[in-house]
């Protein structure tokens, strides 16, 4: 029809001016940020791992587990929590098609029959059959390009939950990591005790069948049962902070407790630590960072969406169909009808909201770069953490070491000297306790750097590099 033509005419003109039109508000920059040039902790630093974003593997295949393998897995595609993040994501792009929606007209068909009853006059009536069936299409060129910057907001919006996803999935992966670490330190520190209630009980042994004979004195047995006591009692309470371990290791893949348990086994002695790299490449490896930098750039757009209000609306609108008395012969020239033409709407005054939306716009931004600036500061902090943390609990844990092997020592020499009678029990009472602490202190060390271990691969975002953010930066031309 000729309706259809002049609307596909206007349409091309239209586009051929959208193509030497620019959007309106600023063009997205990335904000800049301070990095220092190495990192201050890294002095004698000695990587053992390999470098993980420059590797396909898991990054808690560094430790060498098969059993935290098989949970690490099971967290990426079980957890409930992660599941809502990858919902959100998910959402995140379909907003995108949404924005992109509005680079194309809008056609509609609507098709209606109805019969009126008027009066001609005082006592006199007149039926009339009105049947009819239209095609109307209408659109509006992003002349102003606040199509555009709308689009560009939610793409960026949508790398951001990209992002966000990765940082949660991360998040997941190192706190079941540190869980199973400390479920493991649980289960050495069990051993302990129960090597400890035996060590006892023989000493009990001893202070008795000495007291038998005459050579100890009652308060001697009095105190190593007290002792053996205090052992047990600690074997007991162990078992409560393994249970909650274990629970929350079960959460965490999506089960149940009465669903999960896992067997005991000794905890690893090696602590793996992953190159650091420069303190520049943290910004392209940190998935909350990159979040951040996406929502700064969202937020850059819509001041461009608020600025395009100020512009006038031009819609390009056409209709055309049929209107008759009857569906029989509906389709005839006769019965064609149209309209074409384009519409403005330019708002005079409003109170000055349009200017208020621009400067919240620019709020916005302001506060997202801040918020972009302080995660790059806050990452560095965590690495140098971790960095420190790895390197004293290193020199403690070997001090540690030879503090539990003299410890040992004195027990056995004491030891043979009460039983020698040369000393009293209450010596050995004293280096039972110390060497049963240097003991639980070597373990929870051991746990600390493990946990550090895995913070450090945290916070250097786990293998995870900004190129594997979803490909939705790739802007849509305007419909030709």
């Amino acid at each position: 029809m000729n309706i259809l033509r002049s609307f596909k005419f206007s349409s091309v003109v239209a586009v051929s001016f959208l193509s030497a039109c620019a959007s309106v508000g600023p063009d997205y920059q990335r904000p800049t940020v301070a990095t220092p040039v190495q990192y201050k902790e890294i002095e004698g630093w000695k990587p053992i791992a390999p470098k993980l974003a420059d590797s396909d593997m898991a990054w808690w295949s560094i430790y060498n587990d098969s059993k935290l393998d098989e949970l690490e897995r099971q967290v990426t595609v079980s957890n409930e929590s992660l599941k809502a993040t990858e919902a959100s994501y998910r959402q995140a792009l379909e907003i995108v098609n949404e924005s992109r929606a509005g680079y194309w007209p809008t056609i509609t068909a609507n098709a209606s029959g109805q019969r009126a009853r008027a009066a001609a006059a005082p006592r006199i009536s007149t039926t009339q059959d009105v049947v009819s069936a239209t095609l109307a299409a209408s659109w509006v060129p992003d002349f102003w390009g606040r199509i555009r910057r709308t689009v560009e907001s939610s793409v960026a919006s949508a790398q951001a939950s990209a992002a966000d996803l990765a940082a949660a999935r991360l998040s997941l992966q190192s706190t079941l990591a540190t869980d199973y670490f400390s479920l493991r330190v649980a289960d050495d520190l069990k051993r302990l005790f129960e090597e400890t209630v035996t060590a006892y009980q023989a000493t009990l042994d001893i202070t008795r069948n000495q007291f038998e004979a005459g050579t100890a004195a009652e308060t001697d047995v009095i105190t190593a049962e007290t002792e053996l006591q205090g052992a047990q009692a600690q074997l007991v309470g162990v078992g409560v902070q393994r249970a909650q371990l274990e629970h929350a290791i079960g959460v965490l893949i999506g089960k149940t407790p009465d669903q999960f348990s896992i067997e005991p086994a000794p905890l690893t002695r090696d602590v793996p630590v992953a190159p650091v790299g420069m303190p520049s490449t943290l910004l392209e490896r940190r998935p909350d960072i990159a979040a951040a930098e996406r929502a700064a750039a969202a937020a850059s757009a819509q001041i461009g969406v608020a600025i395009a209000a100020y512009y006038p609306d031009i819609t390009l609108s056409a209709s055309g169909g049929y209107l008759g008395s009857a569906l029989a012969g509906l389709f005839k020239a006769a019965n064609e009808v149209w309209t074409v033409g384009p519409q403005v709407t330019e708002t005079i005054f409003n109170g000055g909201l349009f200017r208020a939306q621009v400067a919240a716009a620019r709020a916005a931004y302001d506060g997202s770069v801040a918020s972009y600036r302080q995660t790059v500061l806050s990452a560095f902090q965590q690495v140098e953490d971790q960095l420190a943390a790895l390197r004293i609990l290193e020199e403690q844990a070997e001090i540690q070491q030879r503090a539990v092997v003299s410890a040992r020592e004195a027990v056995r020499l004491t030891i043979y000297q009460y039983e020698a009678g040369t000393v009293a029990y209450t010596s050995v009472v004293t280096v039972q306790a110390i060497a049963l602490t240097d003991e639980q202190n070597l373990l929870t060390t051991l746990g600390n750097r493990l946990s550090a271990s895995v913070a450090l691969v945290a916070a250097l975002g786990g293998g995870w590099k900004s190129e594997m953010l979803a490909d939705g930066s790739r802007q849509e031309s305007v419909p030709k």
